[in-house]
């Protein structure tokens, strides 16, 4: 088996940008891999990684953001991300709008809130 190490992407965008890049992504037949939310410098950086399981390339779509920006949810094109986005709303406080599964700040069982985001 040949092993393939691509360079993998990665691409700085708006919250605006968002929606249509990660159709550009699901249009490729690119799977969602994984979204994470960092707090670096009172910024909130989202990242979402595209994956192609037959040249392992890996494409990150990065969102840098005030705490106040509202973010539009991709569970239209990828379902399963309402994990993710309740996990960044409930522990970062990201401002997700339209989940299609949405937790209400109750996917996890925690006392504090937005613990992550300090």
């Amino acid at each position: 088996m040949e092993v393939k190490n691509p360079t993998n992407i990665l691409e700085e965008i708006t919250p605006a940008d968002l929606l249509g890049q990660v159709m550009t992504q699901k249009n490729m037949g690119r799977r969602l891999s994984q979204i994470c939310a960092a707090y670096v410098n009172e910024k909130l950086e989202l990242s979402y990684s595209f994956a192609e399981d037959d040249t392992n390339l890996y494409h990150t779509l990065r969102l840098v953001i005030d705490k106040e920006t509202e973010v539009c949810s991709i569970t239209e094109f990828y379902p399963y991300a309402f994990l993710y986005e309740n996990e960044m709303k409930e522990l970062f406080g990201v401002n997700i709008q339209m989940i299609n599964l949405d937790y209400q700040n109750r996917l996890y069982r925690i006392n504090e809130e937005t613990p992550f985001l300090k």
